[in-house]
């Protein structure tokens, strides 16, 4: 017994081919938003390349353009099916190929659902990534007369003042790190001497921050510098002070800013995966009703439509023996080539 089996005449079969053709192009515009969405999500992520440890990211944003491609070609030609399909005459030139089309639209949209799940699935691997880049980044914030790093203070600077974050973690990340480049050190400095000469790497460390970490709305000057010596200024206490500076860490900031357009991202297209599976259904019941007329002759003759002809568990046993018959095609093919060879 086929499955959701609908009895349709002239009137039934006019009004679906019109809501589904409706449909599809509303479809179109659908693709076109999934194409968008890809297009503006590489553009952000291309925004700050130079944090990204890696190109995987872009993996997501490149899928998601494909898609949106793909989908406004196949409900273009899926609309165009559907209106010719109010003439069944012209539908004709159609019925050869539709069912290579549904099943193109099946895993099309099965492959749309995963790319869905995707869009969830990619904040971990996004965490890894930006937090090795963002150290990276961090190492080379002094290098401003490196070939190849000298945008670097620049790109983590306006991160820090768009996101309002502080170092990978938090502030402290300064910390740990040489900031300042070597051009702007007074190497016959006493204090600049004990610095460098204070820690195995040679580096020049500080307790301080670079000044896109301030906070515009404390009300108190900025503490960027000897953060932790209560002593260098009035009134201050590091330890119960609320600092004046960003405490949330910029890995935190970003992973929050890329993950929330991810999950809408991921919504959006399991809409879009839901309007796809619904105009394939209309599709296939246009195309078995007009394959079902009782008189084809008399286009105002009834038919049935149907989602699939038989069962699902059928319809599964029918593929089953067909796969089977098509691997005992290829071994008796195997084996006459093995026989032949041998005779010969």
């Amino acid at each position: 017994m086929a499955l959701m089996l609908v009895k349709f005449d002239l009137k039934k079969r006019v009004k679906l081919a019109q809501t589904v053709w409706f449909m599809y192009w509303f479809a179109v515009m659908a693709g076109v938003l999934v194409l968008s969405m890809g297009l503006f999500f590489k553009i952000e992520l291309r925004k700050r390349s130079e944090l990204m440890d890696n190109n995987e990211s872009h993996f997501l944003p490149n899928l998601l353009i494909l898609m949106g491609l793909v989908a406004c070609g196949i409900n273009a030609f899926g609309g165009k099916v559907c209106y010719d399909s109010l003439d069944p005459t012209k539908f004709l030139k159609w019925k050869p190929m539709l069912k290579g089309f549904l099943l193109f639209c099946v895993g099309f949209n099965a492959l749309l659902m995963a790319t869905s799940l995707l869009c969830f699935m990619m904040r971990i691997p996004l965490q890894f990534t930006l937090a090795e880049g963002l150290k990276n980044g961090m190492r080379y914030y002094k290098d401003t007369d490196t070939p190849g790093r000298c945008y670097m203070k620049r790109t983590l600077d306006l991160m820090q003042i768009e996101f309002r974050c502080c170092g990978n973690e938090n502030y402290r990340d300064w910390f740990e790190i040489q900031w300042v480049s070597n051009r702007y050190l007074d190497f016959s400095s006493k204090e600049v001497k004990d610095r460098i000469g204070s820690n195995v790497d040679g580096q020049y460390l500080m307790d301080g921050v670079p000044f896109s970490c301030c906070n515009p709305s404390s009300p108190r000057p900025c503490i960027q510098h000897q953060m932790t010596n209560n002593s260098a200024y009035y009134s201050y206490d590091h330890y119960t002070e609320e600092l004046n500076v960003w405490k949330r860490g910029c890995r935190y900031a970003m992973v929050s800013y890329y993950g929330g357009l991810m999950n809408t991202i991921g919504v959006l297209v399991m809409l879009v995966t839901l309007l796809e599976v619904a105009v394939t259904i209309g599709l296939q019941y246009i195309d078995s009703s007009l394959s079902t007329l009782a008189n084809p002759e008399d286009p105002e003759s009834e038919s049935e439509g149907w989602i699939l002809e038989k069962t699902v568990k059928e319809t599964f046993t029918d593929i089953m023996d067909k796969m089977k018959s098509m691997g005992k095609g290829t071994k008796v093919e195997e084996g006459e080539e093995a026989g032949v060879a041998t005779v010969s």
